[in-house]
């Protein structure tokens, strides 16, 4: 799985970069079939926004997530978006 990491209006630390890392190999995990991973890191004044683009085989799911805090962005944006790979992953199954 590769990951795209991008800011706007705010720096990418490795503190960053490593905390997305371990958090989206969460994803991994479930679902084995993640080609690549998107995600912007976007501070708009008091809050701080996370957006991720996964791209899977035949199927694209995304999902954003605004806290005050950065790292409580990431972490809802992770939990959101293991809910739509985990309910994609039961829909291919069922087929």
């Amino acid at each position: 799985m590769q990951i795209n990491l991008s800011g706007h209006h705010v720096e990418v630390t490795s503190s960053l970069r490593e905390y997305v890392d371990t958090k989206f190999s969460k994803l991994e995990r479930h679902f084995d079939h993640i080609n690549n991973v998107h995600v912007v890191l976007t501070v708009e004044k008091l809050n701080q926004k996370a957006e991720a683009n996964v791209h899977m085989n035949g199927s694209e799911v995304f999902a954003s997530a605004v806290n005050s805090d950065m790292y409580a962005s990431i972490d809802t944006l992770v939990d959101k978006l293991d809910r739509q790979i985990l309910k994609y992953k039961a829909k291919v199954s069922h087929h």
